[in-house]
């Protein structure tokens, strides 16, 4: 991999709800690059696990289904529904059904599979190297895109991020419970940060950004403020 291999990608790493993907998507919008939401590839492969009756607990299983299905992330388009993109699994729309509660008690365990990340891994780095892309995960800038030229770390306070994720799945269902959502964000964290394969952490030369009580157009126009995209439109730059 060459320092140039990536330089049109920007990483996005962070904590669940902690903002990322909503400021990954504003900033790619206002750059006109592709948002690749890698989260949701891994909630995918949990969802077709879960829906194939297979065990989360089986890895090479679940290697093998991570493997052979065929997954595409588009473009949201006029559905309407607040959707920042639609995930396809074999040809199905299971943007929303990603987001259910089964999926968020196992997509940690699924994610943390050697066989999983590899696979998935190769898929985000072929799209990251079409270039002009926003790429948003837990892994970007210390796995997926190391060479990144620009590294960001989105997080906010437990408490918020539950409130996010509660008010989120109230919208759409309205059936949430806050605290029961809370305690699995910090499981997840937990889980995540300490995993063996990839863990969860920023990148040395990350900008971490908090975004607890800020609105993601004040934390987009201080990413856009960064001496990075001054750099980018200098004179003979």
């Amino acid at each position: 991999m060459t320092s140039n291999e990536f330089v049109e990608a920007i990483a996005i790493d962070g904590p669940a709800a902690s903002g990322k993907t909503t400021v990954g998507q504003m900033l790619a919008d206002r750059l006109g690059y592709l948002l690749l939401d890698t989260g949701s590839m891994y909630r995918a492969v949990t969802w077709a696990v879960l829906r194939g009756g297979v065990s989360p607990a089986d890895e090479r299983a679940v290697t093998e289904l991570a493997k052979t299905i065929q997954l595409d992330i588009e473009p949201p388009g006029n559905v309407g529904d607040g959707r920042l993109y639609t995930v396809l699994v074999d040809g199905h729309d299971v943007t929303w059904q990603i987001r259910s509660s089964e999926v968020d008690v196992n997509v940690s365990q699924v994610s943390a599979f050697k066989g999983v990340r590899h696979e998935l891994v190769k898929r985000q780095r072929a799209i990251a190297d079409r270039g002009s892309v926003v790429v948003v995960g837990r892994d970007i800038g210390t796995v997926v895109l190391p060479d990144a030229p620009l590294k960001l770390y989105i997080v906010a306070s437990p408490e918020e991020r539950a409130r996010r994720r509660w008010a989120e799945t109230m919208d759409r269902t309205g059936d949430a419970s806050y605290d029961r959502i809370l305690d699995d964000m910090i499981r997840r964290d937990q889980y995540d940060g300490h995993r063996e394969h990839s863990p969860m952490r920023p990148a040395d030369d990350s900008i971490i950004i908090d975004t607890t009580d800020r609105q993601p157009e004040s934390v987009v126009s201080s990413i856009l403020a960064l001496d990075y995209f001054k750099k980018r439109e200098a004179p003979g730059q």
